[in-house]
């Protein structure tokens, strides 16, 4: 007999298969995973059993005469007023009231909408402003005031005599991000 490297005698002209092919080959033989997965289902089929076996029969109520069941039933609440309302009267004295003549009112006084769009130290920055609404179709006007604090350069947009207008003009603005102050004023 013929012996190879590793010293095993081998048969003439037959070779051993590796390892790993006779483990592909052993296709019968089942794999250690499926015989533990085999004995855990098998586990717990066996353990519903056993608590479907623990559990009480079930119970059905008796059938109670339909007299009881309507007697524990609470009433149905009644409403009274739909009978009693037009059965009521009520006896109310009426005086003849003095019609006052009222002085003639003046309606109030409308009001303008002026936005402010700016408040500037500098000329040339409220004329900048200025520019910039005239762009979008508006019509503003540069007002100079002193106070305390020195002098102001504020740029208005207005009088606007509706609301609707007013709106256009913000959103305008807004849409450019010209942060604007709603003013109130009394028509001159």
């Amino acid at each position: 007999m013929a012996r190879d490297a590793g010293g095993r005698g081998t048969r003439s002209g037959a070779r051993r298969k590796p390892q790993a092919a006779r483990r592909k080959d052993n296709k019968g033989a089942a794999s250690p995973w499926r015989w533990f997965g085999a004995g855990v289902g098998t586990g717990v089929f066996l353990s519903l059993l056993l608590y479907l076996g623990t559990l009480p029969p079930g119970i059905q109520p008796a059938r109670e005469p339909q007299e009881a069941a309507v007697a524990e039933a609470p009433p149905k609440p009644r409403f009274d007023f739909y009978t009693m309302l037009p059965e009521q009267t009520i006896d109310v004295e009426v005086e003849p009231a003095e019609v006052a003549q009222q002085p003639d009112v003046a309606p109030p006084p409308a009001e303008n909408y002026v936005l402010q769009a700016g408040s500037f130290r500098q000329r040339e920055d409220a004329d900048r402003r200025r520019a910039e609404l005239l762009l979008l179709g508006l019509e503003p006007n540069v007002e100079e005031s002193t106070g305390d604090n020195g002098r102001w350069f504020r740029v208005y947009l207005g009088p606007y005599t509706t609301h609707a207008q007013m709106s256009r003009a913000r959103g305008l603005t807004a849409a450019q991000n010209i942060d604007t102050l709603l003013l109130k004023r009394g028509r001159p």
